[in-house]
């Protein structure tokens, strides 16, 4: 199954997500299919920049994005 998740990068304590589009079966940070947007919990206010077009090009296709990922698209939503 195809999933819209979070790829942490970043050093320890410091954590900084790439939100990718890649199969339920590989590992969190290894291969996916495509990178839609990012996520920096770190700095005032959060960063979010997620392209909205993409995300749900792929939710129609069948991805299921994570509970994360829904309440990051709804707040770039609206």
């Amino acid at each position: 199954m195809v999933k819209i998740r979070l790829r942490r990068l970043g050093a320890k304590k410091a954590p900084f997500y790439r939100v990718v589009v890649a199969d339920s079966k590989y590992a969190r940070d290894g291969r996916f299919v495509e990178e839609i947007g990012t996520y920096n919990p770190l700095v005032d206010p959060v960063e979010i920049k997620i392209d909205v077009e993409r995300a749900n090009y792929w939710i129609k296709n069948g991805a299921q994005p994570t509970d994360t990922v829904k309440a990051l698209l709804k707040k770039v939503q609206g």
